[in-house]
């Protein structure tokens, strides 16, 4: 097995790039054999899965957002069994509810977890996908995410990159909640003071991000797939191009 093997790529990093046809055909160009689709996708999820298998292209995980996993899960299942997915990710929440009351991240686990039996009859995970604003303690001590993975059904995507900009230690988390990881996202940061026009991104290997100590690290646990994405990159091509060669060399 080879790194492209466990490698996938977030297509929402190309979402201004062009349609899911020209994203598509620059990332099986480049060597990906996974892709992680996100909520404009599945619209036409028999268009979507067509469109991954003219290319020789799978989605074992995709985005979902927390009103579709809440309130269509009927829905969600049917899409993801359409194209493929196997780990249905819940990526941020609405902002009105990121706050610091944990009540709200008490309540926002409930709409989550209340999915969950239904997913896992269908052969589905459930997971959260974690950013810096939710690893921060709430009113009452614990971090959402401490709340969100009480729930025992619910699985976790780790943002590395994330937890490193929250200014917490990345293998505290890691470790923390390491029976509870189905997939990592992997992206990196720039030097300070760089790539502004990016939100501070940068491709992965180009930034401060030690990944070839993290790879390993990310690689003991159960993740199943390592998940590339930037954010907002300016260049898109050099982005896929450049993380995808430095990942590939990595042991």
């Amino acid at each position: 097995m080879t790194n492209s093997d466990i490698l996938s790529i977030q297509l929402y990093s190309l979402r201004k790039y062009g349609d899911l046809n020209r994203a598509l055909d620059l990332v099986a160009s480049i060597g990906f054999k996974q892709v992680e689709p996100v909520m404009s996708h599945y619209d036409d999820a028999a268009g979507t899965r067509a469109a991954l298998d003219e290319r020789g292209l799978t989605a074992p995980s995709g985005h979902f957002s927390l009103e579709a996993v809440s309130e269509r899960t009927g829905w969600v299942i049917d899409v993801a069994k359409t194209i493929g997915i196997q780990q249905i990710i819940v990526p941020a929440v609405p902002t009105e509810v990121r706050t610091s009351r944990a009540a709200d991240w008490h309540a926002t686990t409930d709409a989550m977890a209340s999915a969950a039996p239904a997913l896992a009859d269908a052969g589905l995970a459930l997971a959260y996908h974690n950013h810096d604003w939710d690893l921060q303690p709430t009113d009452e001590g614990p971090t959402p995410l401490d709340i969100i993975l009480s729930a025992p059904d619910l699985k976790w995507q780790a943002d590395v990159a994330w937890i490193a900009r929250a200014g917490v230690p990345v293998n505290d988390w890691l470790s923390k909640y390491e029976d509870r990881l189905i997939s990592c996202h992997v992206k990196d940061i720039a030097p300070a003071g760089e790539n502004l026009d990016e939100d501070g991104w940068s491709a992965v290997g180009d930034g401060v991000m030690d990944w070839k100590t993290l790879w390993s690290r990310c690689r003991q646990t159960p993740a199943d797939w390592m998940v590339v994405e930037h954010d907002n990159p300016r260049d898109f091509e050099p982005f896929v191009k450049r993380s995808f060669a430095f990942l590939q060399g990595l042991n």
